[in-house]
């Protein structure tokens, strides 16, 4: 990427493979109901691994729940495949729809070359999308993933029936050009506390979630999805650093997203603080936005209960 440098994104590539695991999650505590639990299906730990192919690359993707409605397809931050995904999430929301988790191109176990923008990465995901047989989608996105998302309901708005953006903002977001120093922190941490540093708070609260979270993520344990390349890992740091470059039409661009929209977003986000999402919600004219309290960047995942109920609400309307 021109503003920084191949030489400064050279060095960062192992930065860039801790977030795969730093930009995700958090966990609920009291929105659970001891019904609720005794009857989720954990499609997550147990949905196949297909493949399907288009333009010379191999997209891996599993189907979540049962339903024959408009697909939720979900799609997954900086350094994330598959597996890094809250099962709290995708398996709640399986429970009422059909959800898809893929991993992009040369993402995880899909093949191809990693582009380092985020408008190819829309392309990629728009030609796996149609692969599948499908002309209308609902589409939720998690921090990078978000701003595919945006792309895609920028160039290809009639693939779109909903859209729901977490840990998000538009091009050029106040704060996010720090991301080098946030990710620079958590080199020498390890995993877990790397995910805890990035994705949450300070509160004892929201670190607990974190910690229930990133068990979650462990309990796959039968052909679980490959990690990132370095390739790939520092292909997507440059892609988001792109994305965090002013821009000065970047709201006025939103003016034209006409899907109705849900944006949520954590109180304390370091990475992309909530003025952006505020922003986001002033310019896209259907916009909803929900603000999670003492939650960080991974707002989504420290209630991952009451997100699940927002958004089926949301889809349902």
């Amino acid at each position: 990427m021109s503003s920084y440098g191949h030489s400064k994104i050279s060095t960062m590539k192992h930065i860039a493979l801790l977030a795969m695991l730093a930009a995700a999650t958090i966990s609920c505590k009291d929105d659970v109901t001891p019904a609720q639990t005794e009857t989720t299906v954990e499609y997550h730990q147990t949905a196949a691994t297909q493949f399907i192919e288009t333009g010379g690359s191999k997209y891996a993707y599993r189907v979540l729940g049962t339903q024959s409605d408009i697909p939720l397809i979900l799609l997954s931050s900086l350094g994330s495949s598959m597996d890094d995904w809250d099962p709290a999430i995708t398996n709640g929301l399986a429970q009422k729809h059909k959800v898809i988790i893929f991993d992009n191109k040369g993402v995880g176990s899909s093949t191809g070359k990693t582009p380092n923008n985020i408008a190819d990465m829309a392309k990629d995901a728009v030609s796996f999308i149609k692969a599948l047989g499908y002309n209308k989608v609902n589409l939720a996105g998690f921090s990078m993933g978000s701003f595919v998302i945006q792309q895609i309901a920028l160039t290809e708005p009639t693939l779109i029936n909903k859209i729901i953006l977490t840990g998000t903002g538009p091009k050029g977001s106040e704060g996010l050009i720090n991301l080098p120093n946030l990710l620079a922190a958590t080199v020498n941490l390890s995993a877990e506390d790397a995910f805890l540093y990035f994705g949450f708070t300070k509160s004892t609260e929201s670190k607990n979630a974190g910690k229930l979270s990133y068990q979650r993520i462990q309990k796959r344990n039968i052909n679980r999805d490959l990690p990132l390349s370095s390739e790939s890992g520092t292909a997507q740091l440059g892609a988001v650093l792109a994305w965090a470059q002013p821009y000065p039409n970047a709201l006025n661009e939103l003016k034209t997203i006409t899907q109705p929209t849900l944006i949520v977003q954590g109180e304390n986000d370091i990475p992309v603080p909530q003025v952006n999402a505020v922003n986001m919600s002033k310019n896209i004219p259907k916009a909803n936005l929900v603000i999670y309290p003492d939650a960080g960047h991974a707002a989504i995942f420290q209630k991952p209960d009451l997100f699940v109920q927002q958004a089926s609400e949301f889809l349902d309307k």
